[in-house]
């Protein structure tokens, strides 16, 4: 295990930040990139990230690791620091309002500018060639805030990763991910280890989010060069909502980071026999077809539904209960669907998304994430 410490541009005199990652395997060839909690207030993959440093540790000893493997267990200490009044605040930074997991950067046409001259019919040319240049491109990039120096830093060290697993969590959920349809066919083995319940597939989500950055470059350079040059997937992307912000037991993690193991395994990661793959507990889905169900007042948020349930068209989910007036607002949903995510507040305000119901006909369109 080779230890590595990244300083990150420090906002003020006298305080310093840092990123630590933990390099396991051999060098020089294919890469697997596992971050956790980008969204500092979601410590499932934390605890996941560290039990797995302990396996792969063993793993390494044992010379059992084909591909290399660089973990960040703590990716956002900029986030991890904002607390206030005694709650997390590590959605958002709160200097800029900005999500922590929106707007890293797109080098997609700068790079593609670049070796437009350079690429042939060789594939692992162009796979070698278009890595180089994302790596100048990102060690290049200016960096102004410390939010953007966090940014870049987490891209360098994944950005000539073949699989990128991102490690989050959503407020009260059933284990669930999400990643493109291209590459769909190599994270359904990961969803059937780890019991995801619901699959969502988007090749652009909008909003530049960690896992994206990767994917789209790959799928934006073969759009514009696939009908002359052979431009590999580089890297596939998934993030894995890991269940609900309280579900931070060993129990729980061991159970995460051993599917994610055994996916490693089955991938030829990790050397041994794969372990039989369990059955796929429901198929994969469109994001746009996602239900957000919102509040249209504000009050006292009741449940009538739970995460797991899979609900019919316009099934109770919750009410609304104004304590003032006595009026009670039903929330429903418009399509069935499984809910998977739903909010850990119980006050409503008006226009708040209360729940996610994944369905199966496409509703929605454009940008497809959350706040």
């Amino acid at each position: 295990m080779h230890h590595s410490t990244h300083d990150l541009l420090s906002p003020a005199p006298g305080i310093t930040r840092q990123l630590h990652s933990f390099q396991f395997g051999p060098r020089g060839g294919p890469k697997v990139y596992i971050q956790a909690s980008l969204h500092a207030d979601e410590l499932p993959g934390m605890l996941v990230a560290w039990h797995l440093k302990q396996r792969l540790l063993e793993l390494e000893q044992q010379g059992r690791l084909r591909q290399e493997i660089v973990l960040v267990p703590v990716a956002n200490p900029v986030g991890l620091e904002q607390v206030l009044l005694d709650a997390p605040l590590g959605r958002f930074e709160l200097q800029s309002g900005e999500n922590f997991n929106r707007n890293f950067v797109d080098l997609s046409d700068t790079i593609g500018d670049q070796v437009e001259g350079q690429l042939n019919q060789d594939p692992a040319h162009n796979l070698a060639l278009i890595r180089e240049h994302l790596r100048r491109g990102l060690d290049a990039h200016p960096v102004r805030t410390p939010l953007q120096s966090q940014r870049l830093c987490l891209q360098r060290l994944a950005c000539d990763a073949d699989m990128v697993l991102d490690l989050h969590c959503d407020f009260e959920a059933v284990e669930h991910l999400y990643t493109t349809p291209e590459a769909w066919p190599q994270v359904e083995p990961l969803a059937r280890y780890l019991g995801a319940q619901a699959s969502l597939l988007a090749t652009d989500s909008g909003g530049q989010s960690f896992d994206e950055c990767f994917s789209l470059v790959w799928w934006q350079l073969q759009q514009r060069f696939g009908k002359r040059y052979p431009i590999p997937q580089g890297s596939f992307s998934v993030t894995l909502e890991l269940r609900g912000q309280a579900d931070v037991s060993h129990d729980l993690a061991s159970k995460d980071c051993q599917a994610i193991l055994d996916f490693l395994t089955h991938s030829g990661a990790i050397e041994g026999q794969p372990v039989a793959l369990p059955p796929l507990l429901r198929p994969a889905t469109q994001l746009a077809a996602v239900e957000p169900v919102t509040a249209p007042v504000g009050g006292l948020l009741v449940f009538h539904a739970a995460p797991g349930q899979y609900l019919q068209a316009g099934q109770l989910i919750a009410e609304v209960i104004d304590p003032l007036t006595d009026r009670v607002t039903a929330l429903r949903n418009d399509q069935a669907g499984l809910l998977y995510a739903r909010s850990v507040r119980r006050m409503a305000t008006t226009g708040m998304v209360i729940a996610h119901v994944a369905g199966e006909q496409v509703c929605r369109s454009g940008y497809l994430l959350g706040n």
